[in-house]
């Protein structure tokens, strides 16, 4: 029995030292999923290590919690500065859900019996933050940063991965609103969606939109990314990678440096691994153009498809980006799939060079899709 569990740890072994594999030779089926996987090999690590102790098999216990912490090398990171107490501070005075800030002046509208309010009450809604913010499509840049109380510059960014589509549009604009997002990147899009957010005020509250050009070969859809305001230019696709077009936004934040930002989805590795690895670690050269001219900043938003276990990914780190999971290190946000709390593996990234922190990040659902959204806070050094 115990030459058995010997083996099978050496087998986890293995497993997880594909994570350690130079950047593009993970582009092998099935070795992205596999690698995928990592995380979760302290389980029958775990399990291993009870048979163990119970056997009284020493060595086979320190082999066995040895194989389980070298699956965590790489989450560690998202648990840098986490605080128990302040999480559970955080639960105990959390405020009650107003339904996406529903409720005004006291009192919550009436909502339909699925528990959405009606698109004339979002509209109304809508139509009132933006009295109340003077909203308006000559609204600038500086405008948008100055509204931010903290010490330096800081507004709110959203990504989702909308499912072939299926992602409720309803959902998404009032999430918008009342999370008052400043940049909204969204991926496997379709017309009709595109539609049906404006239909329930997207283009009300965003005024600006860039859409990647609907290709049949494009991973689940097109991408897309939206902004409140006009933006000093505007690609269909930032960056040449094999999948959907990278849409972007730029934006002059100060007369020394402009903020690219992009919407982005690699393909899938069942859909070519190569494609997989190649689209992954060519989002890195948005950062070799953001250090050509110095002081510009890019962000990357979106669903790509990997983690900080896969080689490919943390090239694409090594190209200039920081992570907002891993550089706050509050706990790991992991996006997929959204149905179960575990086991879910992190999919869904915000990405930022040099010039731009992150100072909050969290994920929640979205109704009709199966990826968490990921919601983050950038502020300007």
């Amino acid at each position: 029995m115990v030459v058995v569990l010997s083996m099978v740890l050496l087998i986890l072994a293995a497993w997880i030292a594909l994570g350690a594999l130079p950047a593009g030779a993970d582009a092998h089926m099935p070795l992205p999923y596999m690698i995928a996987l990592i995380p979760l090999m302290w389980v029958p690590s775990l399990a291993i290590a009870v048979a163990a102790i119970a056997m009284r098999e020493w060595g086979l216990l320190c082999l066995a919690v040895a194989v389980a912490l070298s699956s965590q090398m790489r989450e560690v990171g998202y648990w840098s500065h986490w605080s128990p107490s302040r999480d559970l501070l955080g639960l105990l005075f959390a405020k009650p859900d107003s339904g996406n800030g529903n409720a005004r002046n006291g009192a919550a509208k009436k909502k339909p019996a699925h528990g959405q309010r009606s698109t004339e009450e979002l509209l109304a809604d809508i139509r009132e933050a933006r009295r109340e913010t003077e909203i308006n499509a000559s609204e600038t840049a500086s405008d948008v940063l100055a509204q931010r109380t903290s010490s330096s510059a800081s507004f709110t960014v959203m990504t989702l991965n909308c499912r072939y589509g299926r992602a409720n549009a309803k959902d998404i604009v009032a999430t918008v609103l009342s999370r008052n997002v400043t940049v909204l990147a969204l991926q496997e899009l379709t017309a009709d969606l595109v539609r049906e957010l404006d239909d329930n005020g997207l283009d009300m509250l965003m005024s600006y939109h860039q859409l990647g050009e609907d290709k049949e070969t494009d991973n689940g859809g097109f991408n897309g990314i939206w902004i409140r305001v006009d933006p000093k230019s505007a690609e269909r696709s930032a960056v040449p990678i094999p999948a959907a077009d990278v849409p972007s936004v730029t934006l002059q934040v100060d007369p020394m440096r402009d903020i690219t930002f992009a919407s982005a989805h690699p393909k899938s590795p069942m859909r070519g691994c190569r494609d997989w690895s190649a689209g992954i670690r060519g989002l890195g050269t948005l950062a070799d153009t953001a250090k050509r001219t110095d002081h510009d900043i890019a962000v990357i938003l979106g669903d790509l498809n990997s983690s900080p276990d896969h080689p490919s990914f943390r090239a694409l780190l090594r190209s200039g980006f920081a992570d907002a999971n891993l550089s706050l290190g509050e706990g790991r946000r992991a996006t997929f799939p959204s149905w179960i709390p575990w086991p879910r593996i992190v999919l869904d990234h915000a990405l930022a060079t040099k010039g731009a922190r992150f100072t909050g990040v969290e994920s929640f659902p979205i109704e009709g899709t199966d990826h968490l959204a990921l919601v983050a806070t950038v502020a300007l050094d």
